[in-house]
C-alpha cells in the first residue's frame, strides 16, 4: 500500500464514450498523485481495446464476462496501491479537482469510512445522491416509482431521496450513491469489500450499511462536484439492469428489513410485479420508438 496515492477504479461496461471523456477529465483535473484501475466486464462496443490504445498510464483489467458491478469493483480494489480507494461510474465527466481534496480528509479523519462529493445532472442541476437509509415505504416512493413521479411532494419520497434537505453543507449521512464513493483501504479491511452477491444495485446501500456498523460515519462533501449521466451502461442492457436492481432489493429488504415470513411474502411479491411492470413498460417504449424511427 502506498501512503499518499489514491486509486481510482472503474467498472466499464459498453460505456466507451463516456469512458473516453471520464478518463479525459482525471488525467487533466486531479492534482494529487492517483492511479487509475479500469476492469471491463466484457464490453462489446470495444471498450477494453479504447482504454488499452489511448491511455497507456491506465491499469486494464479485463473479465471474460460481466460479473457485475460489485464483483469488478472489488477486482479493482484488490488490486489497487492506493491507501484511499475511488469507485467512479464511467459516466462521470470532471471540470474541476473533486478528489484530491476529500482524499486528504480521509487520511486525517480515520473516523469516516465513505465520502460522496456532489453529483450533478449533465446540465447541471442538482442530482439526489445522498438518501436515508430505505425503510418498506422506499419500495413504494423511491427515485423510480409512479407514486413519485405523480406526486413528488409527497412526505415519504421527500424523506426518503432527502430532496427537503440542505445539499450544500457537508454532513454526516446515512448513504452516498456508489457512482462516486471514496473508501480507504484500512475500511475495506474493517468493514469488508462490496457484497458480491448484489449484481448492480444496493450494493452501496449494502457497504455504507455496514460501514455505520463498523462504528465509522459517510461524510456528503458538496464542496466539489461530478457530473454524472445516470445509466450510460444500464442503457444498453436495460431489462438486464431493471431485473437486476430489484434483486438486489430483495437482498438488501431480507438482510436488514425482514421482520417475518408473511410480511416477506407480500414484499417478495410486489418486488417482482414491480420488476415485471418495469420490464414490461420499458419494453413497449423501447418498441414504440423503434416504429417511430
Amino acid at each position: 500500500m502506498t501512503e499518499g496515492l489514491l486509486s481510482i477504479v472503474i467498472v466499464s461496461f459498453n460505456a466507451r464514450e463516456h469512458l473516453r471523456r471520464c478518463l479525459d477529465g482525471l488525467f487533466t483535473h486531479v492534482a494529487d498523485a492517483f492511479e487509475v484501475i479500469v476492469v471491463d466486464n466484457a464490453s462489446a462496443d470495444g471498450c477494453a481495446d479504447m482504454v488499452e490504445g489511448d491511455f497507456p498510464r491506465v491499469r486494464l483489467l479485463r473479465n471474460g464476462r460481466n460479473t457485475g458491478f460489485a464483483a469488478a469493483a472489488n477486482l479493482g480494489a484488490r488490486s489497487a496501491a492506493g491507501d484511499v480507494v475511488l469507485y467512479l461510474n464511467p459516466d462521470s465527466e470532471l471540470q474541476e479537482d473533486p478528489f484530491s481534496a476529500p482524499a486528504r480528509y480521509l487520511r486525517d479523519n480515520p473516523d469516516v469510512g465513505v465520502f460522496g462529493v456532489k453529483l450533478l445532472d449533465p446540465d447541471g442541476t442538482l442530482q439526489l445522491s445522498v438518501r436515508r437509509f430505505p425503510g418498506l415505504e422506499a419500495s413504494l416512493f423511491n427515485r423510480y416509482s409512479l407514486l413519485t413521479r405523480v406526486w413528488p411532494s409527497n412526505r415519504w419520497s421527500r424523506r426518503y431521496l432527502m430532496t427537503d434537505w440542505r445539499h450544500d453543507v457537508v454532513s454526516d449521512v446515512d448513504w452516498v450513491s456508489g457512482a462516486c464513493l471514496m473508501t480507504t483501504r484500512a475500511v475495506l479491511d474493517r468493514a469488508g469489500y462490496f457484497d458480491e452477491a448484489f449484481f448492480w444495485g444496493f450494493e452501496d446501500v449494502d457497504f455504507c450499511q455496514r460501514v455505520h456498523r463498523a462504528g465509522l460515519r459517510v461524510v456528503y462533501w458538496p464542496l466539489t462536484s461530478v457530473v454524472h449521466a445516470i445509466g450510460a451502461s444500464a442503457r444498453t442492457a436495460p431489462s438486464k439492469a431493471v431485473i437486476a436492481r430489484h434483486r438486489g432489493m430483495w437482498r438488501y429488504y431480507r438482510r436488514y428489513l425482514s421482520p417475518n415470513r408473511a410480511v416477506d411474502a407480500l414484499v417478495l411479491a410486489g418486488i417482482v410485479g414491480r420488476c415485471g411492470m418495469q420490464v414490461g413498460l420499458g419494453g413497449l417504449r423501447r418498441g414504440l420508438q423503434r416504429r417511430a424511427q
